[in-house]
């Protein structure tokens, strides 16, 4: 599955290369939402919430009420995850509070789990250079994507692994890093971070992995097959 990003900061939809540098902005909000509104899941991500310079809690909560969203950035306590699912994300993305002294936090991970249920919450495992990044990708940890999925796998019903080393350059995805994470977990995974054409999302269809795109929509590099709603 296809599963476009919204990613909002300053109110504006952006896109960064590899965390840092703006790429693409746009303050027609709307415009990607309604692009998106036949996908069964679209990836929406507050960035200012994930720095700690902000929020855009409004856009989100606006966003979720036209959109079957995935939301993420900032979700740092119970009470956070709550309000988030309360607005209305079918799923929340937890990141940088999963990780506490540079290990996986399995207290707070079992409060989130129980508090909004296992089938609500994504693990975010963010990597650059084989290892953990967290706080909006600038902090590195020691250990290992692996490492952290065998420790949270009880806690979440699904993995997001993000490729920071190729996060917006549009040069592929490393597929040889993909097929050690998929091999690390039987919970369902999403992989973003590079990924460029149809192809590689029909790749990691193939091995089960759901395809996170922004860059390669948003520059038109990749033209969308747009799913057809059922009828009911």
């Amino acid at each position: 599955m296809l599963i476009p990003s919204i990613d909002l900061k300053g109110g504006k939809v952006v896109q960064l290369v590899q965390g840092d540098r703006v790429a693409i902005e746009s303050s027609d909000v709307f415009r990607w939402v309604r692009r998106f509104q036949t996908f069964p899941m679209v990836q929406l991500i507050d960035l200012d919430a994930a720095m700690s310079t902000g929020n855009n809690d409004d856009l989100v909560r606006r966003v979720s009420a036209k959109l079957a969203c995935r939301v993420g950035g900032g979700i740092r306590s119970v009470e956070r995850a709550r309000q988030v699912v309360e607005a209305g994300a079918k799923k929340i993305i937890l990141s940088t509070a999963l990780f506490k002294d540079g290990k996986p936090d399995l207290s707070f991970a079992a409060k989130v789990r129980d508090a909004v249920g296992r089938e609500q919450v994504i693990a975010a495992v963010d990597t650059r250079g084989g290892r953990l990044v967290t706080h909006g990708w600038r902090t590195t940890l020691a250990i290992t994507p692996v490492e952290a999925m065998k420790a949270l796998e009880p806690y979440c019903d699904e993995f997001l692994y993000t490729d920071v080393d190729h996060e917006g350059l549009m040069q592929g995805m490393d597929m040889g890093a993909v097929d050690a994470i998929r091999n690390a977990t039987t919970r369902r995974l999403s992989a973003a971070g590079g990924i460029t054409t149809q192809a590689e999302v029909d790749d990691l269809a193939a091995k089960g992995i759901d395809a996170v795109v922004g860059m390669a929509i948003y520059t038109g590099t990749m033209t969308l097959e747009v799913p057809k709603k059922s009828k009911a």
